[in-house]
């Protein structure tokens, strides 16, 4: 098969040992003479499946015991009011920080069961940069933001200090970097970025945040009740936890959260230094929120775009659209992109310039 260059802002990369070693088991699954698509979520061996992910899961991150490690489904979407729910306090006021279209519908659900006070936004710029100065409520039930914005491309490189309760959506930069678990009393993150195929959300949450929940929590939405049916009160998305397991043991063997840490910035510093240094292109994000997993950058000339897009075509480069609300162009560079990707990018904004 012939390379194609996958810069999909997701369903993510992959790795291809991870791919093939999934492709058998959708044929015959631990000897079983069955598929891992097929077999029961019950059974011993996906038991063990489930188990070995929530313990990779814990391992990648340093993950203290007095948290709990859940695979559940419906995405960061259905996270945004899971964690409104896991989290609010009656007579309080939940702290969001907006930051792109993912923490605005984080928004959104959360108004739908309590009180919301937007800290700070960078609407005004259409999401150009993170938001610095602002206060945080001490009486806040908490405080929730997106880590990583996929859309415009912005990312936190330093996370949020709060006396109240730290929440965060980390979907699309999740072991890409460093993190001190403890800061947070709940993280989610849909699976489909960094770590497998669509259908799985993580949620890393504190034990005692747990006892907190309201009675009145619909069951499907209640984390407490998710964590003591040990992520399967209902049939779990079997093949996506199956595929991030393999990408865990992969990643884990591969050098783990620091070498992908390293990943992350080499390839990050390659294609802004390109950006910044290509008089025929331009970024679109503050240079110091720029994003190390999603690249936005445009031409200044449209008349070359033609020309570019068929660089990019013979090159068999897929995905680096950028999303119609900011246009241009968006490269997504998640844990299994090879560097020989970003470099064929940059050759092909090299070529460009003697157009």
């Amino acid at each position: 098969m012939n390379k194609v260059h996958n810069f999909s802002a997701g369903p993510c990369i992959l790795p291809q040992e991870v791919l093939q070693e999934a492709s058998m088991a959708a044929t015959n699954f631990d000897n079983l003479g069955l598929s891992i698509l097929e077999i029961s979520h019950r059974s011993k061996s996906f038991v063990a499946v489930m188990t070995e992910a929530q313990n990779l899961v814990r391992e990648m991150l340093t993950i203290p015991d007095d948290y709990d490690v859940l695979f559940l489904q419906g995405g960061a979407s259905l996270g945004f009011l899971i964690s409104a729910y896991t989290m609010k306090e009656e007579g309080k006021s939940a702290q969001y920080l907006d930051t792109g279209s993912w923490s605005k519908k984080a928004i959104k659900e959360a108004k739908l069961i309590q009180k919301v006070n937007v800290l700070a936004s960078s609407s005004d710029s259409n999401y150009s940069y993170i938001p610095k100065d602002y206060e945080i409520p001490v009486d806040g039930s908490y405080l929730h933001f997106t880590s990583n914005n996929t859309i415009f491309g912005t990312q936190y490189k330093t996370f949020p200090k709060s006396e109240i309760p730290l929440v965060a959506d980390m979907s699309s930069d999740i072991f890409s970097r460093k993190l001190n678990v403890s800061d947070f009393e709940l993280i989610y993150a849909g699976a489909q970025k960094n770590l497998g195929p669509a259908g799985s959300t993580i949620y890393i949450v504190k034990k005692e945040t747990l006892e907190k929940i309201s009675a009145g929590t619909p069951s499907m939405l209640n984390l407490q009740i998710q964590a003591a049916k040990e992520s399967m009160f209902n049939t779990p998305p079997v093949f996506s936890i199956y595929v991030a397991m393999l990408n865990l043991r992969y990643m884990l063997k591969n050098g783990g959260l620091s070498h992908y840490e390293t990943l992350a910035k080499t390839r990050a510093d390659m294609i802004y230094g390109e950006i910044d240094r290509n008089e025929l292109f331009e970024g679109t994000c503050a240079i110091e929120d720029r994003s190390n997993m999603n690249t936005t950058f445009f031409l200044k000339d449209e008349s070359y775009k033609e020309r570019f897009d068929s660089l990019l075509t013979d090159a068999k480069i897929s995905g680096l659209n950028g999303h119609r609300s900011v246009g241009g162009y968006r490269a997504s560079m998640y844990n299994a992109l090879p560097i020989e990707s970003v470099e064929i990018v940059i050759d092909c904004m090299k070529k460009i310039e003697n157009y």
